[in-house]
């Protein structure tokens, strides 16, 4: 088994109108729900944008690897995700 060579851990409070922290405090951040979501839409972000956020970072860095690989420049390039969320529960044809 491949030893681990990072762990982050992140702590929320107060659940989507709360707080989130990691353990080294470089992320802090307030929690406000989005007024599509029945929010009031204040200050602070919100899991789908946190999500967005981190996925955008780590699917870049693939990308720029894999272009590094066939000595592709990628230097200026940008990576945007959209994270939608939809009601109701998921159905199975099992």
């Amino acid at each position: 088994m491949p030893s681990t060579l990072y762990t982050a851990t992140a702590t929320a409070w107060g659940g989507r109108e709360g707080r989130v922290e990691s353990t080294d405090r470089r992320v802090a951040l307030d929690l406000s729900v989005p007024k599509a979501l029945g929010g009031d839409d204040g200050r602070g972000t919100n899991p789908e944008q946190l999500f967005a956020a981190g996925y955008a970072a780590c699917f870049h860095s693939a990308l720029k690897a894999a272009a590094r690989q066939e000595k592709i420049d990628v230097a200026e390039s940008a990576v945007s995700v959209t994270v939608g969320m939809v009601g109701g529960l998921a159905e199975t044809d099992d």
